[in-house]
Parts: C-alpha cells; sequence; structure tokens
C-alpha cells in the first residue's frame, strides 16, 4: 500500500521513527541496521512495508530496498513473524542472512534471538532457492542492487510471472545486452525471452 515515506524524521529509537510528512506523523518499526543509517539524519526516505492484521496495522520501515525484500522473504516462512523478522535484520545485514542462508549455515541464523535450531532449517529449506536467485551469488547482476533490473523483474512479477521466471528473463537479457539502459526495451526484451 505505501511504497515508502519520505519526509522529517522528528523522534528516533533504535527501534522506531516518527516520520513527519506535511504534519502528519508516521509511526514506523525499524530495525538496528536502519536506525544506523538514520540515527544522524534529519529527513530523509524509507521504504514501507504495511502489515494488516486484525488487532491492528503496523508501518515497518527500512533504510534500503534490499532490506525491505528480506523482511518480506522473511515474513513468508512459516513460524516467522514480523517481529522475528525485524529482530533478524536488527542482528545481521540482509546480505549476511542471504550468504547463511545459501550456505546453510544454521548456527549463525540460531546465533540470533529468538530463532532456534528448527527455525533456522526451515529458513535455509524454504528460502535457499528464492535467496539464491536474487542475492547473494556475485556473477547474478541482481547482488549488486541494479535497480533498471529490479525494476524490471518486478514489472514482469506485476504482470504474473513467477519471480524465478521473470528474474531469469531479465538477467539473460542483461548477460546478452549489458549496455541496455531503457526500462521499457528491458521488459519488452524479457517478455519475449520467457
Amino acid at each position: 500500500m505505501y511504497a515508502y515515506l519520505q519526509g522529517k524524521f522528528i523522534d528516533k529509537t533504535p527501534t522506531q521513527v516518527y516520520v513527519d510528512i506535511q504534519g502528519v506523523g508516521y509511526e514506523v518499526n525499524i530495525s538496528l541496521n536502519t536506525y544506523s543509517h538514520i540515527q544522524n539524519m534529519d529527513q530523509g526516505k524509507l521504504f514501507t512495508y504495511l502489515q494488516i492484521k486484525e488487532d491492528g496495522h503496523t508501518l515497518y520501515g527500512f533504510f534500503d530496498k534490499a532490506e525491505k525484500e528480506m523482511f518480506i522473504q522473511l515474513i513468508g516462512v512459516s513460524g516467522i513473524g514480523a517481529a522475528t523478522a525485524r529482530m533478524m535484520l536488527s542482528g545481521l545485514k540482509p546480505d549476511e542472512i542471504s550468504r547463511a542462508i545459501l550456505q546453510s549455515n544454521v548456527k549463525l541464523l540460531e546465533s540470533i534471538k529468538g530463532i532456534g535450531k528448527k527455525t533456522a532449517e526451515r529458513l535455509v529449506l524454504e528460502l535457499k532457492d528464492k535467496v539464491g536467485k536474487i542475492s547473494s551469488d556475485v556473477s547474478v547482476p541482481f547482488a549488486h542492487g541494479n535497480s533498471l533490473q529490479q525494476d524490471a523483474s518486478n514489472a514482469l512479477i506485476a504482470l504474473g510471472i513467477s519471480r524465478s521466471q521473470a528474474e531469469a528473463a531479465v538477467q539473460k537479457i542483461v548477460l546478452s545486452e549489458p549496455n541496455n539502459s531503457n526500462l521499457e526495451e528491458l521488459i519488452k526484451k524479457a517478455l519475449k525471452a520467457i
């Protein structure tokens, strides 16, 4: 619902920030990772995720898209709630979590408060394929946070194409045409490659 909020950071704690946008204050839950980036900033942009539950609406904010994507991946795992995902992102950076999952480093995941052995194993089992396609493999362009490729991939996903298919198609075009910087053209060629 909310892609991001950009405004003044009125009050900041390591777990929460109030963002003032033209006189409206938003209470945003953040990780320690995000706090470390914004603690000396008076204003800025936070990528957001709105969680809607029976007992309320909670807004989560992230300094960058990589952290938001990791949060969404984590809460998609059975037994991992938003509080646990935020705790994980407070203990490790998104790329460290990705690397731990890809390397099946259950011990590192267990070192995070609230994550036991079974949960760590479930994280590895459920996210290894998803994380591997977009994060830590150095040969994959998505690892470098290329927003053109991410935007193209997200557009294809919005059209109903699976994430793995979309990312594979975009990667194929990028590898064959590394100098292509036109988003629309990249999306069209990726569609034809599927």
